[in-house]
């Protein structure tokens, strides 16, 4: 299954629709928040499936505002991630995908891109196209599963593609959580 994954819009689809254009072959696209109403947008120009979950752009300030897909390759978690924190640290992103039985969390909230595995749970956040914190010019995520495999790419606006590499000493999560917008 190949998989679209945005988040952090905030009314600006542009980019979006213009990296759409150069996509091939994408089963599933993915918004996690910030806004609900780009999502449901997309799904209408794009004429294809987009689940979203709401971000704290949109008012969700509930624990229970993420949802599970279900792929060849297992469950994975999508949360916007204000609600869990992720400014401080990723473990409740972890606790919960262990609790739901997820192998993968997908997240936005800090604009910035990060990927990696902890505890054999893969963390994907794609950044954002149009409103970016980490000196891009925006970024997306690919996520390609099979049965066995899980294989994701952060994808900077402009055709620059690869996966975000780890700071030394410290984990890309722990590098960025600490810029993110309200809370």
């Amino acid at each position: 299954m190949k998989i679209f994954v945005i988040s952090d819009t905030h009314g600006k689809l542009d980019k979006v629709l213009e990296v759409w254009d150069r996509l091939t072959n994408v089963d599933l696209v993915i918004h996690l928040g910030d806004y609900e109403k780009d999502a449901q947008r997309l799904e209408k120009l794009l004429e294809t499936e987009v689940v979203y979950v709401k971000g704290n752009m949109d008012g969700s300030y509930s624990s229970d505002d993420y949802k599970v897909v279900e792929t060849e390759y297992g469950k994975l978690l999508l949360t916007h991630g204000h609600m869990e924190n992720v400014k401080m640290s990723p473990l409740n992103l972890i606790y919960k995908a262990e609790e739901l039985g997820c192998k993968a969390v997908l997240f936005g909230h800090t604009h910035q891109a990060a990927y990696e595995e902890v505890n054999g749970i893969y963390l994907v956040n794609p950044g954002s196209l149009p409103n970016p914190r980490d000196g891009s010019n925006g970024s997306y995520a690919i996520i390609n599963t099979e049965k066995d495999a899980f294989h994701c790419a952060i994808v900077y606006y402009q055709g620059n593609s690869a996966p975000v590499k780890k700071a030394p000493g410290r984990g890309r999560l722990s590098t960025m959580l600490n810029y993110s917008d309200r809370f």
